[in-house]
């Protein structure tokens, strides 16, 4: 009986083909390991933030006089209101968190590198939707940093020469941060970026599954195949990587509920202190700060303190914020090295890779305290120490000395 329904399903839609080619008989490389993990983890969070924001809708107010109050109203009186906002802001950290390690282990094994652009560069403009829902997000509690966050980066457009104060009143909807931005930025947030998101999401797996999964050799596993054209060095998705995904699961979820429930604030940089306050426009916070996740970005920002060619220090500063995200992008056709994994690369790449890490958890540091003429220096070295893993990449990658490549995966 069972049967039967299914072939009617296939005849009319091709269910078990597609089930079969995208998740139970997806051939995965035999020696993908824990940084691997990092995407399936990355689809849980997704689930998570998507069940608990559909929640907090139905009790949030997007409106300036409200939208505090209405949180306050969750946290105080709903029925296990807090939990399910925390959970949402756990989620928000975790997602970024893994996203990071997600493109660490693509710049670690070359996962951009030819056949794989595309797939890259999708899966970049994921991370700046990602950017882009965390940030409007952040500003919905309408506390106090989240509303003066939103009025330091809101006002980097203004910066733009000849068009920025036109363009910020277009952004902002009003002259001045307003009830009617942070219905702009409601909309984006549970409307059109969550949309956008699904759809990317969607493209970068059909990719992905269209030139398979990379591995930490970076050597091609469709190369050699058995009598029945399956890679020798693949293993079904199902039930190998399930399994041990499903554990995976299993102790990331612990650890997730192990914040959400005894350390949501973490420490003051899953939610600010201070945005335990609403929103007042006469009184600025001794110290603005964005989300942990953006401080690299915002070091960089600070780091610029002089003009250039007539150009503002913070136009330029805004200038290589954005250029700190954007050229990721670029990676695909930086890297002029013959073989993709750091494993085989050459000393140049593995310390400029170094140097790149450093950079960042240092300008991440530099981004949530308070500036200073030392911390400024800093975050200048440390921006240029981050810029030199790309620029310099065409170079370093091309002339350094690299290891052989085995033609097949090696098991250790």
């Amino acid at each position: 009986m069972v049967t039967r329904i299914m072939n009617w399903f296939d005849e009319r839609l091709p269910l078990t083909a597609t089930i079969e080619r995208h998740l139970t008989k997806y051939p995965a490389p035999i020696n993908m390991n824990i940084w691997y993990l990092a995407g399936v983890l990355l689809v849980i969070v997704l689930i998570i933030q998507f069940l608990s924001g559909i929640w907090l809708l139905m009790n949030y107010e997007p409106t300036a006089e409200g939208a505090f109050a209405s949180i306050q109203y969750i946290m105080r009186d709903v029925e296990y209101g807090y939990i399910i906002r925390y959970m949402h802001t756990t989620g928000a950290s975790a997602f970024f968190a893994l996203i990071y390690l997600h493109m660490f282990r693509g710049m670690m094994y070359g996962s951009y590198q030819k056949p794989r652009e595309l797939l890259w560069v999708v899966g970049w403009i994921t991370y700046l939707l990602l950017c882009m829902l965390g940030f409007t997000g952040y500003v919905l509690p309408w506390g106090q940093m989240s509303f003066w966050a939103a009025q330091v980066i809101m006002s980097l457009f203004g910066s733009i020469p000849y068009i920025g104060e036109d363009l910020l009143i277009w952004i902002r909807g009003d002259y001045l941060i307003s009830g009617i931005t942070l219905n702009r930025l409601f909309a984006l947030h549970v409307v059109l970026l969550p949309l956008a998101l699904i759809a990317v999401i969607f493209i970068h797996i059909l990719a992905l599954h269209e030139v398979g999964s990379n591995n930490p050799d970076g050597v091609d596993v469709k190369k050699f195949k058995d009598d029945d054209g399956v890679p020798l060095d693949t293993k079904p998705f199902f039930p190998y990587d399930v399994m041990h995904d499903l554990y995976a699961i299993g102790v990331f979820l612990i650890f997730f509920c192990t914040i959400m429930f005894f350390y949501p604030d973490g420490g003051g940089y899953v939610i600010e202190y201070v945005n335990y306050e609403a929103a007042d426009n006469l009184k600025t916070p001794e110290h603005i700060v964005p989300s942990w996740y953006y401080t690299p970005f915002y070091a960089m920002l600070r780091a610029i303190t002089f003009p250039i060619f007539g150009l503002s220090a913070k136009f330029l500063g805004f200038v290589v914020m954005a250029a700190g995200i954007a050229i990721f992008v670029a990676l695909p056709w930086l890297d002029r090295s013959p073989v993709k994994s750091i494993k085989y690369k050459g000393v140049y790449s593995k310390f400029f890779l170094s140097l790149f890490v450093v950079s960042f958890f240092v300008l991440g540091y530099l981004g949530s305290v308070a500036p200073s003429p030392a911390k400024t220096l800093l975050a200048q070295i440390f921006t240029i120490g981050y810029f030199s893993y790309f620029l310099l990449m065409p170079i370093y990658s091309k002339y350094e000395t690299c290891k052989p490549v085995p033609d097949r995966v090696q098991l250790s």
